[in-house]
């Protein structure tokens, strides 16, 4: 799955890990000292995340159920709490500043098929 922003057909990640199950969304990305380049993880339901056992710096956007983006965090450091963030259904989270510049809030995104995985 690929991830594009709605307005301007940029592709902003080619690979999606999908975190849909307690265990999965448990874990996350603890404990991983990289994430390869252009690759999220999308969690679902989320509206708060934690950064604990992390080793790198993150991007988190919260997004609404019709996928608008709610909140941006760029480079979420490991050992830090996100706050919960009203209305969100979905969280992504990909390397530090992999959304920089590319969203904003307000904006919407939108999944394709294609590559699955990372």
């Amino acid at each position: 799955m690929k991830i594009i922003h709605k307005a301007t057909g940029e592709v902003l990640i080619e690979h999606v890990e999908e975190a849909d199950t307690f265990y999965k969304r448990f874990k996350g990305l603890m404990g991983r000292k990289s994430l390869k380049e252009h690759t999220a993880m999308k969690i679902e339901p989320c509206s708060s995340i934690h950064c604990f056992f992390m080793k790198i710096p993150i991007d988190v956007v919260f997004l609404s159920k019709e996928h608008q983006v709610l909140k941006i965090i760029p480079a979420m450091k490991p050992w830090t709490v996100s706050p919960v963030v009203r209305g969100a259904r979905y969280v992504l989270e990909a390397n530090g500043h992999a959304f920089y510049g590319k969203l904003k809030e307000g904006d919407f995104i939108q999944y394709t098929e294609g590559s699955q995985g990372a």
